[in-house]
């Protein structure tokens, strides 16, 4: 479908928010590369340091008066970093939300140990506890279904790059999976081994791939690999 809408122009950069690297924007979508450490979206803690209220705040150009806004079409845990995309509507959030499932989320994840099946997929029923702390489950009726999929890409020593195809996105599905395959991610204070030597969590989502809502075509997006990440290997 042609374009006939006006080309798109970016806010200035003086707008532009910290914490987060605009990758791709135009009239539909807003994609970054989120910082580890910084929140998706609220909580009743914290209400200004996320990626929502930043980006909200950029969409306005400045004028809080500005009625643009910026839609929700999923999340990253707060100490994962990498690709993030927002909506620009109720309705694209919508379109892409109703075939989310159907496209290419590829993390990268630096983990404990070195897996013996060095390709494979892991899948089970999530639960959450009382203190929110997500588990596998047998229970089909109580859990939700759970689909990771990984390849190591390198080894050193101690641990091992894996490329993680998150084929459903339940809350800290992948690190609870590969904790519970017996290689945590490093630096994963919940499910870890309660590293105390690693600055943040070894998770970054480096690789989407979607339909645009509207042209109707398939598009990527790359977060670069951290540098952080390159050095623990290296180490």
């Amino acid at each position: 479908m042609p374009d006939q809408r006006k080309p798109f122009k970016r806010p200035s950069k003086k707008h532009e928010p910290v914490g987060l690297t605009i990758l791709f924007e135009d009239h539909d979508i807003i994609v970054v590369d989120k910082a580890p450490g910084l929140l998706t979206v609220s909580t009743y803690r914290e209400k200004e340091k996320t990626a929502f209220y930043l980006l909200n705040n950029y969409v306005k150009k400045g004028n809080y008066k500005s009625k643009s806004s910026v839609f929700i079409v999923h999340r990253l845990d707060r100490e994962t970093s990498g690709v993030l995309v927002f909506a620009k509507s109720e309705r694209v959030k919508r379109i892409l939300q109703d075939d989310w499932q159907n496209f290419t989320k590829l993390y990268v994840a630096i983990v404990h140990g070195k897996p013996t099946e060095k390709q494979g997929e892991i899948t089970s029923y999530l639960m959450e506890n009382k203190a929110h702390r997500m588990y596998s489950t047998s229970d089909s009726e109580k859990g939700v279904f759970a689909k990771t999929g990984y390849k190591v890409v390198k080894e050193s020593t101690n641990f091992s790059l894996l490329e993680v195809n998150l084929y459903t996105g339940k809350k800290n599905q992948i690190r609870v999976h590969l904790a519970e395959k017996g290689h945590p991610i490093l630096g994963d204070k919940m499910y870890g081994n309660l590293d105390k030597g690693f600055k943040r969590l070894a998770l970054h989502a480096e690789t989407l791939r979607i339909v645009h809502p509207f042209t109707k075509k398939e598009v990527t997006f790359k977060a670069p690999f951290p540098a952080y990440f390159k050095s623990l290997m290296k180490a």
